[in-house]
C-alpha cells in the first residue's frame, strides 16, 4: 500500500489495492477493482420516514435509526402529542432529505 494523504471528505482508499480515490468511484482507476457499495447497507430513508409517520409518536425512528436515548424519551412524552408532531415534521425532512445526506449522517 501507497502512504498518501487522505481527505477523508472526498477521498477514500481502494479496497483492493489501497490507492485514494474518489468517495463515489465504484471502481478503482489503478486496479479495476469494483469496490462495495455502502449505500446497500444499512438505514433506509424511506423506512425511516414511514416509521415516523406511522409510529413516530413513539419514537420508533429513533430506536430504528439507532438514537436510543431520543427513543425513550419520545416514548416517555408520547402522551403529550409533542412527539408526534415533531416526527411528523421529522417525516417531511427524511422525505426531501437526499440519500447521500442521509447516509452521511445516519450509515456511518
Amino acid at each position: 500500500m501507497e502512504n498518501q494523504p487522505i481527505n477523508s471528505n472526498m477521498q477514500k482508499f481502494c479496497s483492493s489495492c489501497g490507492s485514494v480515490i474518489s468517495e463515489k468511484a465504484e471502481i478503482c482507476p489503478k486496479c479495476g477493482v469494483r469496490q462495495h457499495n455502502p449505500t446497500s447497507k444499512g438505514k433506509s430513508r424511506i423506512a425511516a420516514a414511514l416509521l415516523a409517520f406511522f409510529l413516530g409518536g413513539f419514537g420508533i425512528h429513533k430506536f430504528y435509526l439507532g438514537q436510543v436515548g431520543l427513543g425513550f424519551l419520545y416514548l416517555i412524552f408520547c402522551w403529550t402529542g409533542i412527539p408526534a408532531i415533531v416526527a411528523f415534521i421529522e417525516f417531511i425532512i427524511y422525505l426531501c432529505m437526499s440519500d447521500e445526506t442521509f447516509d452521511a449522517k445516519y450509515n456511518r
